[in-house]
């Protein structure tokens, strides 16, 4: 437990003591620096209309060595292709490819197919594709994807997509063992893709651009205008906490005058935050996390069981049955640790300092940390992930 310091009374703390079960905890602290870091406008913004369109389509590969699908669906999709080239199937035939899993397809599978498709991607551009498969496949590597139209959130075909498939991984496996690298269910076709319908968005109407900002608060989004406002007087201002609006130059084209702002640099600000993540382990303290005056305490409790089965003999001609025994045998050993104050800190590097000489170890920063914002002594946000 953590109180706030009083000098008209006592010290007082409790150990905060219980059973770690959480992934441990890695503290990682970035230092203030004295100056803050400058960034560009480019980088912590995005002018709005730029934007990139999600497409998709689900296609066919082929060529591979054994390790394809067994599915139904995979039979009825290579059914569908060959009609689609003039190969005519008999109904009893197509009926009897559709049910008998005797009919091999493991050279085959079906598999999802999308890729991003940039705004002023112009018709001829190549696009990188990401491959997945659809059916129970095992194993995508020597795969070739056969022509697959893409399309987008209206129906309309927006890219065609084929090539070999490059998976980054692989899997072998034995009768006694098996050994694989990454996913090879998953791969990419580099410049997979062509364009073949353009999205083409006018940005600068009227003689205004917005920019968004990527993280929103309104503070940074001043000094975003401000910043601009000192290379071209009066030409923007924050409308909120996530957009500044922007009158473009008149001597200038909207994308050499966006290519100019996005160079000016300014400061960006946020918000004091504690953000947990205790699947990957991870603690990250912001440069404006503060802490009040505490006296806080913190020990380990310790539990050791450990097991030493007996073996009970019965005496001779007692008609007894031999039985083993359970023996548990349970040591607990709790950690003892001073009580330490943490005056007020200014810095992030301070904190880190008053932590150290507690003497806490990294997986005990979580449960530090949530007694610290029920007490309210830490000044900052706690988001867990």
């Amino acid at each position: 437990m953590i109180t706030q310091a009083n000098p008209s009374e006592c010290w007082q703390s409790c150990w905060l003591i219980g059973f770690r079960c959480i992934a441990i905890l890695t503290f990682a602290v970035l230092s203030a620096a004295a100056s803050a870091a400058e960034v560009r406008i480019k980088d912590i913004t995005s002018v709005d209309g730029v934007r990139t369109n999600q497409i998709l389509g689900m296609g066919l590969v082929t060529g591979l060595p054994g390790t394809g699908s067994k599915s139904p669906i995979t039979r009825e999709f290579a059914l569908n292709f060959m009609q689609r080239f003039g190969m005519r199937i008999d109904p009893l035939v197509r009926a009897n490819l559709q049910n008998d899993t005797r009919q091999k397809t493991d050279n085959l599978s079906v598999v999802t197919v999308t890729a991003d498709l940039p705004t002023f991607a112009r018709e001829g551009t190549r696009i990188d594709v990401i491959v997945s498969t659809f059916d129970d496949a095992k194993n995508l590597q020597g795969g070739t994807l056969i022509m697959t139209p893409l399309v987008g959130a209206d129906g309309e075909v927006y890219a065609v997509a084929s090539g070999p498939i490059s998976l980054g991984g692989f899997s072998a496996s034995g009768q006694g063992a098996t050994v694989q690298k990454n996913h090879p269910t998953t791969g990419r076709i580099p410049n997979g893709a062509t364009v073949e319908r353009e999205t083409l968005n006018e940005v600068g109407i009227g003689g205004q651009v917005r920019l968004l900002l990527r993280q929103r608060d309104y503070e940074t989004a001043r000094r975003i205008a401000e910043a601009i406002n000192k290379e071209f007087p009066l030409a923007a201002r924050a409308v909120d906490e996530g957009t500044v609006e922007v009158l473009t130059a008149f001597d200038m084209s909207t994308p050499d005058f966006l290519g100019h702002i996005g160079q000016i640099r300014v400061t960006p600000d946020f918000p004091a935050k504690v953000v947990i993540n205790e699947r990957t382990g991870t603690v990250i303290v912001g440069q404006h996390v503060r802490i009040s005056n505490v006296l806080i305490t913190h020990a380990n409790l310790t539990v050791t069981t450990s097991e030493s089965p007996q073996v009970s003999q019965p005496a001779p001609f007692s008609q007894g049955e031999t039985e083993t025994v359970p023996r548990t045998q349970i040591e607990v050993f709790e950690e003892a640790k001073p009580v330490t104050e943490i005056p007020e800190t200014v810095t992030v590097g301070d904190l880190a300092t008053a932590l150290n000489a507690l003497g806490v170890t990294p997986r005990d920063l979580s449960s530090i940390f949530q007694q610290l914002k029920e007490s309210g002594a830490l000044h900052a946000d706690l988001e867990f992930k």
